[in-house]
C-alpha cells in the first residue's frame, strides 16, 4: 500500500498533452491489444516548454535549432491487454509516405513538422501570442497528424502517444545507472559525438545520446542508427524490468524525477495502471523489429534520397506481428524444418563488408538455427567445421551455400554446431549478395533489401548483442 502511495504521488508532475488519443482512464483497449507510439524529438525545450539552456545543449551537441522539430526515432509498440509480450516496432525516420492533411508524401519524421509549423502560424493570425500557449498548440496539433500518419501506415489505431526529449534521454540512461551494449567497430563520429572503441560498454547520459544517435560514417547510415535505438532501448528495458530498479528506492525517484522533466504523454493515459499490466514482463517478451523496407536510396522527388516503403507490405507485417485479430482464425504453425537442429556461425575471411550476416540470413531461411558472425583471418578457400562425427550437418550446410565447399571435423567445434568460413573464392547466390548493400539503381521500386530486413532474428531484452 505505501509503494502504490508513492507511486501515485509520484507520478502526478507527469505532463498530458491533447493529442486526441486515448481511452477513458482504466479502461482497455476493446481490440485486446493497446498499439503505442514513442517518439524521440530532436527538442531543445523540456516537457513543460522551458527552452534548455546554452550550456545544456552545447553538453547534448544539440546544435543550433532550425526552427523545426523533428522526430528522430518513432516506434511502434503492440502490447496484448494480458501484459504477455511486447512487440516495438522500428519506423525508420526517412521512410516515404503519404502524410494526411493535404501534406502529399514526404519522409515520414517531418509529419510533426510541418503540422506544428502550420498550427503555430494560424494561432499567430489569431492573435495568440505566448510562447508556451504557441508551443502547446503547435506540438499537439504536430502529435496529431504524427499519430495519423503512423496509424494510416500501419494499419492500426494508436491507444496512446509517449514522447521524449534529447535531456529527458540523457537524464533516464543516468537515473538507471547507465545501458550495456556492444560494437562491432571503433567509431569515431565529430557530429553525434559518438566515440568508442570496438567491444562492450555501458554508456549512459551525452555518450548514450551519441550511441542512438550516430548516422554518419555507418555502413547503412539510418538503419544501422535504428539497430542502435533498438539495442539500447532493449538494454534500458532489462534495466528497468530488474528488480536493481524496481525495488531500488533512490533509482525509481531518479528515473521517475528524469521521465517528469523530458516525457510528454497524451491524456486519460493511467500510467499506474499500465505498470501493473506490464509488472509480468521479462526480457524474452519484449521483441524488437523494423518495417520491411524496399529501396534504401530511393530519390524523391523534392525531399533529396529517402528511404522506400510499400505500405501495403507494411500493414501485412504489422498486422502479421499483431496476431489474429478478435473473430479471426490462427494458422497452423508450419511445419519445423530439419536444419533447426543445426545451429550455424560464420566467419568473414574476406574483404567484403556484411557478407557474414547476409550469408548467415540466407541460412536461416533454409530452416537452420542462426548462432553468430564475426571476421576470421583471410583465406582463399572457403571451409566448413562440424564436430566429430557431424559431417552430415557441414554437407547440409554445403549444399545451401552452393560451391561445393569442403567439409572437415575440428575438435574447436561445438557439438551441434557448423562453423563456415567464407574464402575468396565464395560466390554468395544473388539473393544474400543482394541483401548487403543497394545494388540496384537508386529510385528504382525492384532495390534489393538491406540486411537488417524484417524477417531476421528479432533483438529482444535478454544478452547484449554487437551492432554497427
Amino acid at each position: 500500500m505505501g509503494l502504490t502511495g508513492y507511486a501515485w504521488a509520484a507520478m502526478d508532475g507527469l505532463t498530458f498533452a491533447n493529442v486526441g488519443i486515448g481511452a477513458d482512464e482504466g479502461e482497455k483497449p476493446a481490440d485486446g491489444a493497446r498499439d503505442i507510439l514513442l517518439v524521440g524529438l530532436d527538442s531543445r525545450t523540456d516537457a513543460q516548454g522551458n527552452p534548455l539552456s546554452k550550456e545544456v545543449l552545447a553538453q547534448l551537441r544539440a546544435g543550433q535549432a532550425d526552427g523545426e522539430l523533428n522526430t528522430d526515432s518513432l516506434i511502434f509498440v503492440h502490447i496484448p491487454n494480458d501484459g504477455s509480450k511486447a512487440v516495438a516496432i522500428s519506423l525508420p525516420r526517412d521512410s516515404y509516405v503519404d502524410i494526411p492533411g493535404g501534406y502529399g508524401k514526404h519522409k515520414i519524421n517531418s509529419a510533426y513538422a510541418r503540422a506544428m509549423l502550420d498550427e503555430r502560424k494560424k494561432q499567430q493570425e489569431n492573435g495568440v501570442s505566448d510562447p508556451k500557449e504557441l508551443d502547446q498548440k503547435a506540438n499537439e496539433a504536430g502529435a496529431k497528424t504524427l499519430i495519423k500518419t503512423v496509424e494510416q501506415l500501419t494499419g492500426s489505431t494508436i491507444d496512446n502517444y509517449a514522447a521524449i526529449n534529447l535531456l529527458g534521454f540523457s537524464e533516464i540512461t543516468q537515473a538507471i545507472g547507465g545501458v550495456d551494449v556492444c560494437l562491432n567497430d571503433d567509431v569515431n563520429d565529430q557530429f553525434s559525438g559518438a566515440k568508442f572503441t570496438k567491444g562492450p560498454h555501458t554508456i549512459s547520459g551525452v555518450e548514450a545520446l551519441g550511441f542512438v544517435r550516430q548516422r554518419h560514417g555507418l555502413p547503412r547510415g539510418d538503419l544501422d542508427r535504428v539497430v542502435r535505438q533498438q539495442v539500447f532501448m532493449a538494454g534500458m528495458a532489462r534495466k528497468v524490468l530488474s528488480a536493481g530498479t524496481l525495488a531500488n528506492p533512490g533509482k525509481l525517484n531518479d528515473l521517475i524525477t528524469a521521465i517528469k522533466k523530458s516525457v510528454v504523454l497524451n491524456q486519460n493515459w493511467d500510467v499506474f495502471g499500465f505498470a501493473q499490466q506490464m509488472k509480468s514482463l521479462t526480457g524474452g517478451q519484449l521483441e524488437f523489429r523494423t518495417i520491411p523496407i524496399v529501396n534504401i536510396e530511393y530519390k524523391t522527388p523534392n525531399d533529396g534520397v529517402a528511404i522506400q516503403v510499400d505500405p501495403k507490405q507494411v500493414k501485412n507485417f504489422v498486422q502479421g506481428l499483431a496476431g489474429p485479430q478478435p473473430g479471426e482464425q490462427q494458422q497452423a504453425p508450419p511445419a519445423e524444418s530439419p536444419n533447426k537442429a543445426t545451429t550455424v556461425d560464420v566467419r568473414n575471411s574476406t574483404t567484403r563488408d556484411g557478407l557474414a550476416s547476409s550469408v548467415l540470413k540466407q541460412l536461416v531461411d533454409e530452416g537452420f538455427t542462426a548462432g553468430d558472425t564475426a571476421t576470421a583471418s583471410a583465406r582463399k578457400k572457403t571451409v566448413i567445421w562440424v564436430a566429430k562425427g557431424e559431417k552430415a550437418k557441414g554437407q547440409a550446410v554445403a549444399e545451401a551455400l552452393g560451391g561445393n565447399p569442403t567439409v572437415q571435423e575440428d575438435k574447436s567445434v561445438e557439438a551441434g554446431h557448423v562453423m563456415v568460413f567464407l574464402g575468396s573464392d565464395f560466390k554468395a547466390p544473388s539473393s544474400a549478395e543482394g541483401s548487403g548493400s543497394s545494388q540496384n539503381a537508386a529510385g528504382s521500386s525492384a532495390a534489393a533489401p538491406p540486411p537488417e530486413q524484417s524477417d531476421e532474428k528479432p533483438i529482444t531484452a535478454e544478452g547484449v548483442p554487437c551492432v554497427n
